[in-house]
């Protein structure tokens, strides 16, 4: 149960108090789905009508980067119909006469890196900033690859803010993949949007390939044609996509559902619906790593239940998805041994430093984090116990420590708890409505 609110200059506390939990839950929408599905329906000519649309700050992000662009979002119904911007439709190049200034993404990693691309599709001048961490990740990217494609970029040695003047112009280039897929995603859908002739993009050290994935199925869904070579060419051909209306479904969120299931694997049973098993989701793999720790899993087309039993320890590979890095330290707590996460080097320029952030918060609860080179090894199995925690502002950290308060000895309370607006704002409401005694 939730019980209370307290603010304190727009901090926001949580206390979890140890509690068994049981219930079903709907996963909330993918932001990751969702962004992508707001960046295509921008470029749209005609309407798209968005159902089971996402509701975190990084969704609203999004929805305020597109009509600052010049489309129009209308929410009929719950569902949300975007009529795409004339700025990007090849009859003008500016919206109703003026030019675009300025848009911002708030702490939206994604949209930085997909938004910049596809705003220098435009002749006009376009600031892009940000705030929060946002501000610190590196975008020496885009000053590299947009002159080549004829796109002048001002940065701030490398970071934000940005100013872009386009009109981009697709060519055959080399990109290096080992920072974020997120920026291939940019180009590609700029690209697709651009192209009058075949052109392909290759790529080096391509990380968390199954987002690639999941951009060229919604570019496909928006009748965009890309394919793929071992994810090292990427080869774009020209749209041929006539439709005026295009229909698109937001599917469940993986990434947010991690914690919900690790919270049925260590604490109760957890059921939660909406999600596709066969999704290109990266963080899927959760279920991968619940069967190597010898949880209780049950799959259906409708329900995934998870329960908790003697945990055992893992070891996996995250590179591809270190989003899971979280979710997985909270599970790894609680398994009979010591498990091991490869792919730290993928958690530097999160909203957190994350490998750092996960050793000294769970380090507070007793847990014990070794760092080597690319690995993240926890020593689990020994319990936690109830601690005064701090999320750093990061919404993924904010949720893996209370779901290990779930199973701790005593209460363990959570500083800046409100973080997880930036993907998933119903979380605490969810753990309660599984039973969880939750403190705002």
């Amino acid at each position: 149960m939730i019980i209370a609110c307290r603010h304190q200059r727009n901090i926001m506390q949580v206390k979890v108090t140890p509690s068994v939990i049981a219930g079903t839950v709907t996963a909330p929408a993918s932001k990751s789905a969702m962004q992508r599905a707001c960046a295509l329906a921008l470029l749209h000519d005609g309407l798209t009508v968005i159902s089971n649309p996402g509701k975190s700050n990084d969704d609203q992000a999004a929805l305020s980067i597109i009509q600052s662009l010049g489309a129009t979002v209308e929410n009929v119904a719950g569902k949300l119909h975007v009529h795409g911007s004339k700025l990007f439709n090849g009859k003008t190049s500016q919206l109703s006469g003026e030019p675009v200034t300025t848009f911002n993404c708030g702490e939206s990693g994604l949209s930085i890196r997909m938004f910049t691309p596809v705003a220098a599709l435009s002749r006009a001048a376009i600031n892009v900033t940000g705030h929060g961490s946002l501000l610190s990740r590196p975008m020496d990217f885009f000053d590299d690859i947009l002159p080549k494609l004829g796109v002048r970029i001002a940065s701030n040695q490398g970071k934000l803010p940005l100013q872009i003047t386009g009109p981009l112009k697709p060519a055959s280039i080399t990109v290096d993949g080992s920072l974020s897929s997120q920026f291939l995603t940019g180009l590609l859908i700029a690209f697709a949007k651009a192209a009058n002739e075949p052109v392909a993009i290759e790529v080096t050290n391509l990380k968390s390939k199954p987002y690639i994935d999941l951009t060229m199925q919604l570019m496909k869904h928006f009748g965009y044609a890309v394919e793929h070579e071992q994810y090292e060419r990427f080869l774009i051909e020209p749209s041929k996509n006539g439709r005026e209306i295009i229909h698109y479904s937001v599917e469940g969120d993986w990434s947010g559902a991690a914690f919900l299931l690790v919270a049925g694997a260590i604490a109760g049973s957890v059921t939660v619906k909406g999600l596709d098993v066969s999704s290109s989701q990266a963080d899927r793999a959760v279920l991968q790593v619940l069967m190597m720790s010898n949880a209780i899993l049950s799959i259906s087309d409708d329900n995934i239940v998870v329960s908790t039993a003697v945990l055992q320890p893992f070891q996996f590979d995250a590179t591809d998805c270190p989003d899971l890095f979280p979710p997985l330290v909270a599970l790894a707590a609680y398994c009979n041994g010591t498990s091991v996460i490869t792919g730290v080097s993928r958690l530097a320029h999160k909203e957190s430093d994350r490998a750092l952030t996960l050793q000294q918060e769970f380090g507070k609860m007793g847990l014990v984090i070794k760092l080597q080179d690319d690995l993240m090894i926890i020593e689990g199995g020994k319990g936690l116990n109830g601690a005064s925690v701090h999320s750093h502002h990061d919404h993924r950290i904010a949720m893996a420590l209370a779901v290990a308060a779930i199973k701790a000895n005593g209460n363990t309370n959570i500083a800046e708890a409100n973080a997880i607006d930036k993907s998933y704002p119903d979380f605490y409401l969810h753990l309660a409505q599984l039973g969880a005694q939750v403190h705002l």
